[in-house]
């Protein structure tokens, strides 16, 4: 009988696991705002400078891939403060593994056609 009892308490034991486990959430990965934020936080960190602006933003194969504008050195009067555009890549979790800066410019200079 001490056998029964065992088995029960198992049993009992192994559905209380069960469903401890259906009522969990389910680990998702970070949404669009949470990366935007975390890529600017995680490229300020190394770079020592705030981003301004996100111009580009997109999800790739392996992960996010954004352009962050970042004010590089300010200047009086402000149009002629330089800013940089860098290439910002993430994986699928939102944690950067690259970044490189692809072009720098004067904040009163706009893009030639």
């Amino acid at each position: 009988m001490a056998n029964t009892s065992e088995n029960t308490e198992k049993n009992t034991s192994a559905r209380a696991n069960s469903a401890r486990a259906q009522q969990q959430p389910k680990e998702q990965s970070p949404g669009p705002m949470q990366v935007l934020r975390g890529a600017c936080a995680q490229l300020a960190e190394l770079t020592g400078m705030e981003a301004e602006s996100v111009s580009s933003f997109e999800r790739t194969e392996d992960g996010w891939s954004l352009h962050v504008e970042v004010l590089e050195l300010a200047r009086v009067p402000d149009t002629m403060s330089l800013l940089a555009s860098y290439e910002v890549e993430l994986d699928a979790n939102g944690e950067l593994s690259g970044y490189r800066r692809i072009r720098r410019y004067e904040r009163g200079r706009s893009d030639r056609s």
